[in-house]
C-alpha cells in the first residue's frame, strides 16, 4: 500500500521512517519531505506547487495525488494545515486521511478555545484569564503583580506562533512589554491579537502523545503513549531562550505510575468526555503538555499533532505497526490495537546551525561517519537538511535549517541510550555545529 506525509521536519522524517517498517506499506511519499526522508528506504519525496499543502495549488495538488496514486491515507505532521482544514478537503473528496477536522485543531490553534474547553469539561489545568482588549491585559497584570510576592505570570498569544508565542514574566515590565508585543506592535501578526494571562504552576514538564480515535454519534478512545520530555531551552543547565526543542527522551524516569493514574483520571479522561460531548471528529494524534509535581498532573497545553522532537524519541521505542495504528484510529478499532513497548529508553539530542534561535547559518555540507552510527544503533533524524548537488561530484546533505537533525539511540535505561547518542553524535560535523550536552540530565 501508499501512504501520504505531509510535513518536512525531524518529526515527519519519524513518521515516514517508521511507516516504511510496516510489511503493508510498498511507498511512503513525502510532501515535501527533506533530506532525510529523500535517503529513506521505501520513501519519495514530493514537491508541493505553491508550498501550503492546505491551500491553493498545493492543496489541488495534494488531492489528486492522493486519488491518482492509490493511496491508502494520509498523515499530517505539522499544526497549520491542521489549523487551515486540510482534514476536512481530504474527507470530503472522499480520501482518508489521520488528523483532526478545523473544529477539533481549535484545540491548538486558538489557546482562548482551548482554556474554555478545559473548564468547561474538567480538565485540570492553570487558571487563567483570556482578553482581546490590551488595556484589560494590562490591568489585569497589574493587579497580578500588586500582591506581595506574587508569582511569575504566564502570557499566551490566542493562535500559532511557531512556539514564540508563550513568555513566562517575572515582572511587571517584562509582562507589560509582551502584551505590547503581542497585542499593539503586531509581532507575531494576528496569534497575538487576543493573549491568555495563566498562573504559573511548579514542576517538572512531562509530553504525554497519544491516538485519538473519536467521531461524532460513537463512543471514543485515547491511547496514551509512552511519556517523554522536550529540553526547550537553548543551552546546558536549562538556560538561554526558548527553541524549538534542543533533544529529547523517553520515558520519563520520574514520571511514576502514580502520575500516569493522575493523568489518565484528571487530564485524559475529561479530555475524551469533552471531544464526545462537543461532537468532534478527531481521529489522528494528540499531544497533551503536562506540568507535574508530587505525582499531580496539571494540563498546560494540547497539540493536535505529534510532537517534535517527542516523536523522535517515542517512535523508535514502539514495538507495533505504526500503519495498522493509523487505520485502527481510521476504522474506530484502536481500543482493540496491540500497543506494545520496547523495553529500555531512547535519548535524542539535537544538533542545530550556529546562531539558533536567532539568525542562522545555512548551506554547510553535513559530514556522517555512518559506520560509527551504526556501532551506537542510532538513528538520524533529518529536520533542516536538504540534498544538493556536491561541488566534488555526486550529491550532499546540507544545511536548511535551524534545528539540522536529532540522533536517537535506544539503550537498556537512560544512562546507556545517553552515552550511544552522544556517541553517535560526535561522528556528524558541519560547520557552526553546536548542541547541548546534557538532554536527558537535565
Amino acid at each position: 500500500m501508499k501512504v501520504l506525509v505531509i510535513g518536512s521536519g525531524g518529526r515527519e522524517h519519524a513518521i515516514c521512517w517508521k511507516l516504511a517498517q510496516s510489511p503493508d506499506v510498498d511507498t511512503v511519499y513525502a510532501a515535501p519531505g527533506n533530506g532525510g526522508t529523500a535517503a529513506e528506504a521505501k520513501c519519495e519525496n514530493i514537491p508541493i506547487p505553491g508550498g501550503d499543502p492546505a491551500a491553493g495549488e498545493g492543496l489541488t495538488f495534494l488531492l489528486k495525488l492522493a486519488r491518482d496514486r492509490g493511496i491508502a491515507f494520509t498523515v499530517v505532521g505539522p499544526e497549520a494545515p491542521l489549523a487551515e482544514g486540510i482534514v476536512d478537503a481530504f474527507r470530503a473528496a472522499g480520501l482518508s486521511i489521520v488528523g483532526p477536522d478545523k473544529k477539533a485543531a481549535e484545540l491548538e490553534a486558538s489557546k482562548a478555545f482551548s482554556k474554555s474547553f478545559m473548564e468547561t469539561h474538567g480538565v485540570r489545568a492553570a487558571k487563567s484569564e483570556t482578553t482581546g482588549d490590551l488595556g484589560k491585559a494590562l490591568s489585569l497584570a497589574r493587579e497580578h503583580f500588586s500582591r506581595s510576592g506574587a508569582a511569575p505570570l504566564v502570557v499566551k498569544a490566542d493562535g500559532l506562533a511557531a512556539g514564540k508565542g508563550v513568555v513566562i514574566a517575572v515582572t511587571l515590565e517584562e509582562t507589560e512589554e509582551a502584551l505590547t508585543a503581542f497585542m499593539r506592535e503586531k509581532t507575531l501578526g494576528d496569534a497575538g491579537a487576543a493573549v491568555v494571562l495563566e498562573e504559573f504552576l511548579e514542576g517538572r514538564e512531562v509530553s504525554i502523545l497519544a491516538a485519538v480515535s473519536v467521531s461524532p454519534g460513537k463512543s471514543g478512545v485515547i491511547l496514551p503513549f509512552v511519556s517523554a520530555r522536550d529540553h526547550k531551552r537553548r543551552f546546558d543547565g536549562a538556560q538561554g531562550p526558548n527553541t524549538g526543542g534542543m533533544g529529547s527522551i523517553a520515558p520519563v524516569p520520574d514520571f511514576t505510575e502514580s502520575a500516569l493514574r493522575d493523568f489518565r483520571t484528571a487530564v485524559l479522561e475529561p479530555t475524551l468526555r469533552g471531544m464526545e460531548a462537543e461532537g468532534m471528529d478527531y481521529r489522528g494524534f494528540i499531544f497533551f503538555g503536562l506540568m507535574v509535581k508530587e505525582d499531580r498532573c496539571s494540563l498546560l497545553e494540547y497539540n493536535v499533532r505529534l510532537g517534535d522532537p517527542e516523536t523522535q524519541a517515542v517512535l523508535p521505542l514502539m514495538d507495533a505497526d505504526f500503519f495498522g495504528l493509523c487505520r485502527a484510529i481510521l476504522d474506530g478499532s484502536l481500543s482493540d490495537f496491540p500497543l506494545v513497548w520496547k523495553p529500555g529508553a531512547v535519548c535524542a539530542p539535537v544538533a542545530v546551525a550556529g546562531g539558533y534561535p536567532g539568525a542562522y547559518r545555512r548551506g554547510d555540507r553535513i559530514s556522517v561517519d555512518e559506520a560509527k552510527v551504526r556501532g551506537t544503533g542510532a538513528k538520524i533524524f533529518i529536520a533542516g537538511a536538504s540534498l544538493a548537488d556536491d561541488p566534488k561530484g555526486g550529491t550532499g546533505l546540507y544545511t536548511s535549517g535551524g534545528r539540522v537533525l536529532a540522533v536517537s539511540a535506544i539503550g537498556t535505561g537512560g544512562d546507556d541510550a545517553r552515552r550511544k547518542a552522544y556517541e553517535a553524535l560526535e561522528a556528524v560535523s558541519f560547520d557552526g555545529m553546536a548542541y547541548r550536552k546534557d538532554i536527558g540530565r537535565e
